[in-house]
């Protein structure tokens, strides 16, 4: 056997005992070789890969766009560690982080390029199963307040009784109706949703109940309402804060006697409809001040749901994150794998206003922008973007930060580290591993 024949051989033992993904691509981007890596991962022989273009190969999501062995024929920098999806054989779309570089002959002429490609869809479904840990119905936290209301919505949803959801804006007080309403003997039947503060009192009045022909001008045919159309199922009434004195008395009527007249009616029309309601404003306040009817809030408070913000359970943040980055990449066909720790900083000390729907709109944004695999700094709105690069609030790195909140947490329980632990639904001896690698200590 010759020399070069050995020589073969022995780069294809080598190769094969690579457990990423290899091949090498001639100047005419047609692969010359192909490990037993790269056909574990692609389901594609070696044989059917050699001699193809790489790009009618792989399918992958940058052969078009950025093709990192492009970029490294242009630049003559390797690229490494880029995120992307494959297609392979049978039309999976398969995550994969890949490097490549540059192959030049003795004279140090390019010749070609090979590139590295390692499967990570392994480490994609660990990211899947920590969400699915911290995950009930569609909402995601581990936030112990959160983790106590879990906790109690299955017990909530056996019940037929009215519930009210409370919270800011933004908050998810319509997934918790919707987890009400999926874990109870209605959940065969519809939920119906409606804002009583987008709409004017008299459309209100007839999108809730109906109304009959001849109502109103309009009206040439009988319309039913949301609790006809809910019969059986559920009514969530969002921003119930915003109703109307009349349009109380009537809300009233349904909860206590079960019946309401559509409008134009004169026959009362029977209700078999649980009714969730939620106001992003105190009720007990409005009923003080005279606002909110007194009686109709007796009626819809006889189980309360307090939601907190989203600034007093910031250690849901990265899990929301990488749920939204989950969700965008499916949406708009992406590969965004993570934000960079500065973004991470910045998003950990950002108050929301607009709570886990600012968040989810801040993500949105920074995809739109975003060129690459890692979110950046500059892909975030101006509005939270830190004007100084060098501020404070960047120059903290991600464990500094768990250590801040791990000591604020402490002091806030007077350096309890079980009633700590509790308060931030974790076990204790959790707790004493994260304050033991962070070095956050007791005060003595």
């Amino acid at each position: 056997m010759s020399d070069a024949n050995n020589k073969d051989e022995t780069k294809e033992i080598i190769l094969d005992s690579i457990a990423d993904g290899v091949f090498t691509i001639d100047k005419d981007w047609k692969i010359t070789s192909f490990n037993r890596a790269a056909e574990q991962i692609t389901s594609i022989p070696r044989e059917e890969a050699i001699g193809q273009r790489c790009c009618d190969v792989f399918r992958a999501s940058i052969c078009e766009s950025s093709c990192a062995l492009r970029e490294t024929f242009r630049t003559g920098e390797p690229v490494v560690n880029k995120a992307v999806f494959i297609i392979d054989a049978s039309g999976r779309k398969i995550p994969i982080s890949i490097s490549a570089a540059v192959l030049r002959n003795k004279d140090g002429e390019i010749i070609g390029g090979v590139e590295t490609f390692r499967d990570l869809s392994a480490i994609e479904e660990l990211k899947r199963e920590l969400e699915k840990k911290y995950s009930f119905q569609d909402i995601i936290s581990k936030n112990s307040a959160m983790l106590k209301i879990f906790d109690i919505l299955p017990s909530i949803a056996e019940s037929d009784s009215t519930v009210l959801i409370e919270g800011d804006s933004g908050t998810g007080k319509e997934l918790i109706a919707r987890a009400i309403h999926n874990l109870s003997n209605r959940r065969d039947n519809p939920i119906v949703t409606i804002n009583c503060g987008a709409l004017p009192d008299t459309l209100l009045e007839s999108e809730l109940f109906g109304h009959k022909a001849g109502a109103f001008t309009d009206a040439r045919r009988d319309k039913p309402g949301r609790f006809a159309l809910a019969e059986g199922g559920t009514i969530f009434l969002d921003e119930i804060a915003d109703t109307s004195p009349s349009l109380q008395v009537k809300l009233l009527r349904v909860i206590q006697e079960k019946v309401y007249e559509p409008l134009g009616g004169t026959e009362s029309v029977e209700a078999n409809v649980r009714i969730i309601t939620a106001s992003n404003r105190n009720l007990q306040k409005l009923v003080k001040a005279g606002r909110f009817r007194e009686d109709l809030f007796y009626r819809i408070n006889v189980i309360t749901v307090e939601l907190p913000p989203l600034r007093a359970r910031k250690e849901d943040i990265p899990l929301l994150v990488h749920h939204f980055i989950n969700r965008f990449n499916n949406l708009k066909d992406r590969l965004i794998t993570e934000v960079s720790p500065d973004v991470m900083a910045v998003l950990m000390n950002y108050d929301y206003p607009g709570n886990i729907r600012e968040l989810e709109n801040i993500i949105e944004h920074a995809f739109v922008l975003s060129k690459g695999t890692v979110i950046n700094l500059e892909c975030l709105p101006d509005s939270i973007r830190p004007k100084d690069k060098s501020t404070e609030i960047v120059s903290h790195s991600l464990e500094e930060m768990e250590a801040a909140y791990l000591k604020e947490a402490l002091r806030k329980n007077n350096w309890n580290r079980t009633k700590t632990a509790a308060q931030l639904g974790i076990h204790k001896t959790t707790l004493w591993r994260k304050m033991k690698k962070l070095g956050v200590e007791i005060p003595e």
